[in-house]
């Protein structure tokens, strides 16, 4: 069984596929969660050949990972944006990915008009999307990322109100602070019982603020949350992301020990 602490290879933004996978082995990872992000991380293209994915399942095997879920975010309120989650989502799929993470409109959380008018076209689009993706296998998790998703509370609402098994909540307790304002040791409690996907990030500087080091080296209180999620049984993938202080990302070797500092500390939480 492949090891729920993961790596997200966002966390190596500016960096190769390689090197991200290169980094998670010597942090200590054997699991990842590879990004797909076009027009800001995109390690795996979505218009990627047989050739060129097969390359990827080689990459993996040389740095012993199992990739196990997929950063996909697409802007779901717009009929361009769900065609590239379709992509995202066959990716996923001829890899073998059970879990697929995104935002409602997209990296940037691209609203369309209000927020009303943006979840009436979200809804719309949604629910195929789960239908086709539990027909490939896949769990699709939508990101707290701003927006309709601002911070669990208003995640759980949206889940309840989407109706289908096969998704839920990727919880980032950092972005909740960033684009929510949110205490995270507060809102996961409500967020709780629909998370099936974990972004252990950390936070410093509070709202509107991009400073995500390591996890354990900030101000996310991870302790409770981690106890939140036990309690309800939680037991899907916790994806170690570090986004620093924005670009220019730090040297390569800075990211590596990076990497290893989250293990090291997110290794209490989260049993090999």
């Amino acid at each position: 069984m492949a090891d729920r602490l993961t790596l997200c290879t966002n966390t190596y933004h500016t960096y190769s596929l390689e090197d991200s996978l290169a980094g998670a082995q010597l942090a200590g990872f054997s699991s990842v969660e590879l990004t797909s992000v076009p027009g800001w991380t995109e390690h795996v293209r979505r218009d990627a050949t047989d050739e060129e994915l097969a390359h990827v399942k080689d990459l993996l095997q040389q740095y012993g990972q199992t990739a196990v879920s997929f950063a996909g975010h697409s802007d779901l309120a717009s009929d361009a944006g769900t065609g590239e989650f379709r992509k995202a989502l066959n990716v996923a799929h001829k890899l073998g990915i059970p879990f697929v993470t995104t935002s409602t409109g997209g990296h940037d959380a691209s609203s369309h008009g209000s927020l009303d008018e943006q979840r009436e076209m979200f809804l719309a689009r949604i629910r195929p999307l789960c239908d086709e993706a539990a027909d490939k296998g896949i769990t699709i998790c939508l990101e707290t990322h701003g927006g309709l998703v601002a911070n669990g509370a208003l995640s759980a609402e949206l889940v309840q109100l989407i109706d289908k098994p096969n998704i839920g909540i990727n919880y980032d307790p950092a972005n909740v602070i960033y684009y929510g304002n949110t205490d995270p040791v507060e809102d996961i409690k409500a967020a709780a019982p629909y998370v099936k996907h974990m972004h252990a990030k950390d936070s410093i500087g509070g709202f509107g603020v991009w400073n995500f080091p390591p996890a354990g080296t900030g101000e996310v209180q991870f302790a409770p949350i981690f106890a939140a999620l036990e309690a309800v049984g939680f037991d899907g993938p916790v994806s170690s992301e570090i986004e620093f202080t924005g670009e220019p990302w730090p040297p390569l070797e800075d990211v590596h020990a990076a990497a290893k500092t989250a293990f090291d500390y997110l290794r209490q939480f989260v049993a090999e």
